[in-house]
């Protein structure tokens, strides 16, 4: 078994995935042609303004000293005349914004439902979880991305949302215990409520936030996952009848908890360490279930609750 701590093996994703998985970048310099003088300066290229439109846009802004990029896409028909529900989409380690979105195919089912979908890059290919990897704020660069994206795009503060796999799916639980007043659910795939920070009973949301998570039995951390998930609701008190059985084996386990959000659990036997539906690498399109598409349903009906 991989550690828990630092850059566990957890998240090493075979070396022959990611090359699907981090797109290769173009090759050049900002000096090509051969007829500048010597003595010029090189120039830096500025990045494009942002300018919120529907399609697909990269996004660069300075965050303590740091260059930090995500990707935004918004659906056909967007205007900023009209506030729309937001998910923030994280990457595995490694991984990349680029990445997230081929395993989720969110911004397909953003182009079905009209809502917005933003998709950041880790430092190094890694977001600093709950038990990996990196030391930086992410959680601080995260509420100023989703700030900006309210602001400049006028995504609905009360419909935010966070999804992940894997570390990513670690960040989501993150996101909802440091960052309450910001997200309303978050529906983490193949990650946990797991590490150092959540051996504190009191490290839970402060306000409600929903959850709905989806884990696989031929996980190898699926013990850990499991564990995770039955310390949210014991100190959340959320209280759970029998769970459902549906095809494949699955089951999908619905609780109520004391400060008013709902707490759902997808456990799938047959799956690994993957996202169920999707595409790419990490998916498992054998599933049974999409994640996108219940994920979608859940935040749908889960706005905002004031406690």
């Amino acid at each position: 078994m991989p550690t828990r701590r630092g850059k566990s093996m957890r998240y090493a994703i075979p070396a022959t995935l990611i090359a699907l998985l981090v797109p290769l970048g173009a090759c050049g310099s900002d000096d090509e042609g051969s007829d500048k003088p010597d003595n010029a300066k090189p120039t830096k290229k500025k990045p494009a303004p942002e300018t919120p439109r529907p399609g697909d846009q990269k996004v660069t802004l300075s965050w303590k000293g740091q260059k930090r990029v995500y990707s935004v896409h918004a659906p056909p028909g967007y205007t900023t005349g009209k506030q729309l529900p937001l998910i923030i989409a994280m990457h595995p380690y490694p991984g990349t914004g680029d990445s997230a979105a081929r395993i989720t195919d969110l911004s397909k089912k953003a182009d079905k439902e009209n809502f917005l979908v933003a998709y950041p890059d880790g430092l190094n290919q890694g977001f600093n979880a709950l038990v990996c990897c990196g030391t930086q704020d992410d959680v601080g660069f995260l509420r100023t991305m989703t700030k900006r994206l309210v602001g400049t795009w006028k995504a609905d503060p009360e419909r935010i949302y966070a999804t992940g796999i894997s570390n990513g799916g670690d960040m989501a639980y993150k996101l909802a215990v440091e960052l309450p007043d910001t997200f309303a659910a978050i529906a983490p795939v193949s990650g946990g409520y797991i590490g150092p920070d959540t051996a504190q009973e009191s490290y839970v949301p402060k306000t409600p936030v929903s959850l709905v998570t989806f884990i696989g039995g031929l996980d190898p951390h699926y013990a850990e996952f499991d564990e995770g998930i039955k310390a949210w609701q014991k100190r959340l008190s959320c209280k759970a009848p029998p769970p459902q059985k549906l095809k494949n084996n699955i089951t999908k386990t619905s609780a109520k908890c004391r400060d008013g959000s709902t707490t759902v659990t997808y456990r799938l036997p047959d799956m690994a360490h993957q996202w169920p539906g999707g595409a790419g690498a990490m998916a498992d399109p054998e599933a049974g279930i999409s994640a996108t598409d219940l994920m979608w349903e859940f935040f749908k009906t889960h706005p905002k609750k004031t406690p």
